[in-house]
């Protein structure tokens, strides 16, 4: 009688269990991932982000809307991943995977989200440019990468990093300006970095069994990915460098202010390389972020400096 009384409670769609395992799968941990929508307004030459606080509110609105589209989209990767996840030892805890939270209410959930986000989006820009790129994000994170393009080598990690690109450039739409080409590769190049690092973890972790969970990971091998993220990192720093060098925010006289963040920057790649390699990290880099001081401190040190930079000295 116990064992069915738990039964019933861990399956009724409106149960508090269902509703707690639901926020889970919408996984508000990595909502961080969406502060890519803060990259144009933080560096805009007008400095919008204080001389104009209505754009500030917009962008924290695009910031809320695509934690509501990322949420949907937790939720139709995890169903249609339920059985791939049951063969994963960290995955199959997850809430559909394990029982948690019944496929229905995840289902009806989804198309909620969905339904409600796009009025939202167009209410917060005023016309259908950002709700635009909202939609791209979501057939292509949610659709063709859920149901295609995961399976496809190299393609796999590439849409990942066009999800970040997406969000940087929403971020610009929504307030009417235009972002610095040098800043969306630097953005993009970061989201490639992370998801190299990503899959090298799920192959570290499942070592022979990781192509039982995904056939893609059998196209991978740890070494690739390290060449992979070698060339990645080598880049990142160069092209944070020239964004540094060339935003027009901040001041080029008597140089580039913005070179002083640079260290922080290559600490914290180097950090986080240290991470993987040396504590087999990397799985799920909000974690990282949340739990490894050093690195924390250093991505703090950073906007700390590049706030001090903007605020002290005049563009």
């Amino acid at each position: 009688m116990k064992d069915f009384s738990q039964s019933i409670e861990r399956t009724t769609p409106l149960s508090i269990q269902s509703l707690r395992a639901l926020l889970r799968t919408m996984r508000p941990r990595q909502w961080i991932k969406n502060i890519f929508v803060f990259a144009a307004i933080a560096f805009s030459e007008e400095r919008l982000w204080y001389t104009e606080p209505i754009q500030l509110l917009r962008v924290i609105g695009a910031f809320i809307a695509f934690c509501i589209a990322a949420s949907a989209i937790y939720l139709i990767n995890d169903l249609v991943d339920i059985e791939k996840d049951r063969a994963h030892p960290k995955k199959r805890y997850r809430p559909l995977a394990a029982g948690l939270l019944s496929p229905t209410l995840a289902t009806v959930t989804a198309i909620a989200l969905i339904i409600t986000v796009f009025p939202f989006a167009i209410w917060i820009d005023g016309d259908l440019d950002f709700a635009l790129i909202l939609a791209i994000y979501v057939i292509v994170q949610g659709f063709l990468y859920s149901f295609w393009l995961k399976n496809i080598v190299i393609f796999d990690i590439l849409i990942i990093a066009a999800g970040f690109i997406l969000r940087a450039i929403a971020g610009a739409a929504v307030i009417d300006i235009i972002i610095t080409p040098w800043l969306i590769v630097c953005m993009g190049l970061l989201a490639l970095f992370l998801g190299i690092g990503k899959r090298r973890h799920e192959l570290k972790l499942l070592e022979d069994g990781a192509g039982n969970h995904r056939r893609i990971l059998d196209e991978y091998s740890i070494p690739l990915l390290d060449q992979m993220q070698a060339i990645v990192t080598a880049s990142i720093v160069m092209a944070y460098s020239m964004t540094a060098f060339s935003a027009p925010v901040a001041p080029k006289e008597p140089f580039p202010m913005l070179m002083i963040t640079i260290p922080f920057v290559v600490y914290a790649i180097f950090r986080y390389l240290y991470l993987i390699h040396q504590r087999d990290g990397g799985g799920a880099p909000e974690d990282l972020v949340l739990q490894d001081r050093p690195l924390a401190l250093s991505i703090v040190l950073w906007g700390i400096t590049v706030l001090g930079v903007l605020i002290i000295f005049p563009s």
